[in-house]
């Protein structure tokens, strides 16, 4: 492991030492600053908060304060790179011998022009600043109000939720723009900090924990570090998870790379063929263990082998004998899926674009399309989602309106990977407690408007859903 030194009084840190720092942490494997002490300082701001300040950033690895000169320090401890400023490349350097003699490196620089900290990108994981925006006349028109929606929230844990489909790992990789290759019109960026997300129907299962609800989980994955990193994050969850595993595909990994909050390029590292016969017969016999105590089962497909068409037929039959309410939802974003292929659903949430694949139908209107695909799958509600205008209600089973509309109700859209997620999985356990169809609709589309205002698939909290109705 190649260790980088830095020291100095950091009294203020801004810029030009986050520059320097990252400099210094590029150059090796373990950066490691020395804070100068009061003793050696002697500047007016206590050592405690410098050090403090430096133990903040994203680049350091270790620090401490620095009681004797720097050069004593690298004497004895000879890491392999010192860093300076770049002003002190055409001063003497007493360091230089000592490093010289014993094999080391001493660097100069100021760092990247340009760069904003680390700590600031790595923000915008995190930023839950959303506004919502309630549409007061759908409440009005459906007949009910916040009390009613915080009443079905809190019958979440209630229920035992079932969850199948294709687990993902989502990997966003937050770059600085460098310009434009004077070679040929590429964009040139450069990777500053990634973070990564569980995605597919493993976010399925943890929105409907996080929500409140008993969650059994099943999926296909491969046998590698984005496994790990799946069960350990449904470990966390307490989500009983069972996660076969299919030596023969990675588990399934879709990078982002971001800059400026905008997303450049997306790379999928996939394998879509069918799970093998075993692990097919498997799934089977742990769903039939577990149906009895099941009220809801929800259906997350990404087409990437895990929902075969005997899966989805046998746990339908299972489903519609023992009476539960069934979910599901088919993707088609940079794959093509079929919702048509789930019958007799209480609630699929196809986007436009799915909708009109399944129906090989790219002209009819959306209540059309909503009528077709009631008539093909026997489902009985369809929430079609439609970006920022909303999603498109289509009744088949209530005798009241046919159909409604309500808009986006998020005003602060910052991701919308994970949208459709959030809507299926709060809009289904709303039905399975006892909610109408306006009411798990809107629901739905509040789960949505606090998931795209964050970046990355992050499980939503019922009290994130309880705040937004006080």
């Amino acid at each position: 492991m190649k260790k980088v030194f830095v020291s100095g009084d950091f009294n203020v840190l801004h810029p030009g030492h986050l520059r320097l720092l990252k400099f210094a942490k590029e150059s090796g494997d373990y950066l490691v600053v020395g804070v100068n002490s009061d003793k050696i300082s002697q500047k007016g701001i206590s050592q405690d908060i410098r050090l403090e300040s430096i133990n903040a950033t994203s680049y350091v690895d270790e620090a401490f304060i620095l009681d004797v000169p720097a050069l004593e320090y690298i004497k004895q401890n000879r890491p392999e790179i010192v860093v300076k400023g770049k002003e002190f490349a055409n001063k003497s350097n007493a360091e230089l011998e000592v490093i010289s003699a014993y094999g080391g490196k001493l660097l100069f620089s100021s760092g990247e022009i340009g760069f904003s900290s680390i700590d600031l990108l790595k923000q915008e994981f995190a930023a839950l600043n959303y506004t919502v925006e309630h549409n007061s006349s759908y409440l009005q028109r459906h007949s009910f109000d916040m009390a009613h929606l915080n009443a079905i929230i809190e019958k979440f844990s209630q229920i035992n939720v079932l969850v199948i489909g294709d687990s993902i790992v989502d990997e966003y990789i937050i770059c600085e723009p460098l310009g434009m290759s004077q070679e040929d019109p590429t964009i040139v960026v450069t990777p500053l900090v990634s973070d990564k997300f569980i995605g597919g129907a493993a976010i399925v299962a943890s929105h409907a924990k996080t929500l409140g609800a008993n969650v059994k989980f099943i999926s296909v994955v491969g046998d590698d570090e984005n496994f790990n990193y799946l069960d350990e994050g449904l470990k966390k969850l307490d989500i009983d998870a069972k996660l076969y595993k299919d030596t023969t595909r990675p588990t399934t990994l879709k990078q982002r790379f971001r800059a400026n909050t905008k997303t450049l390029l997306r790379v999928n590292h996939l394998k879509q063929h069918s799970i093998a016969t075993d692990i097919e017969e498997k799934i089977l016999q742990d769903v039939k263990e577990n149906i009895e105590r099941t009220d809801l089962i929800i259906f997350s497909d990404f087409s990437y082998g895990v929902l075969s068409k005997k899966i989805i037929d046998t746990i339908t039959t299972m489903g519609c004998e023992a009476g539960i309410l069934m979910a599901a939802d088919s993707q088609s974003s940079s794959q093509v899926g079929d919702i048509s292929k789930f019958n007799n659903m209480t609630l699929v949430t196809p986007t436009e674009r799915e909708i009109r694949l399944s129906l090989n139908d790219f002209e009819s209107g959306l209540v059309v399309l909503s009528d077709k695909l009631v008539k093909k799958s026997q489902a009985k509600y369809v929430f079609t989602t439609l970006g920022a205008e909303g999603i498109l209600i289509y009744n088949n089973w209530e005798d009241d309106l046919l159909t409604d509309n309500i808009n986006a109700l998020g005003n602060a859209v910052r991701d919308v990977s994970g949208a459709g997620d959030s809507l299926l999985t709060c809009s289904a356990m709303a039905l399975a407690v006892g909610a109408n169809i306006w009411q798990s609709a809107y629901l739905g589309s509040l789960a949505s408007a606090i998931q795209v205002s964050r970046v990355g698939n992050i499980p939503i909290q019922k009290d994130e859903l309880l705040q937004e109705l006080e």
